[in-house]
């Protein structure tokens, strides 16, 4: 079985709803023990929106899932472990919340 490192949450938002994702983004950050990446405003990876980025140890999936689940208020987000292996981990093993989004796996 493979280890697993962390977790990443990817939020994704656009022009219209980018203060509600910097502010979810925020308030994970003052809950929760994790990393807030930067707010992209354009496209990073193999995101197909703009997006910002939760790293988290594995210890917190119990907490920071749910919590993303009750509080992300129609916004989408991909949460995926961290193994080594990005193309399964944003692929087979991803966890996706609202609609699911065509990522750009060529950069795999």
């Amino acid at each position: 079985m493979q280890q697993i490192k962390g977790y990443h949450a990817h939020v994704y938002f656009d022009a219209n709803t980018i203060d509600q994702a910097r502010a979810l983004c925020e308030q994970a950050a003052q809950l929760f023990p994790l990393k807030m990446g930067r707010v992209h405003e354009r496209l990073v990876g193999p995101h197909p929106d703009w997006s910002c980025q939760l790293a988290f140890t594995p210890d917190l999936l119990g907490e920071v899932l749910p919590w993303l689940a009750l509080n992300r208020k129609g916004l989408v987000v991909l949460l995926h472990p961290d193994t080594g292996d990005d193309l399964a981990d944003h692929t087979d093993h991803a966890i996706w919340m609202g609609a699911i989004r065509p990522l750009d796996l060529s950069i795999f």
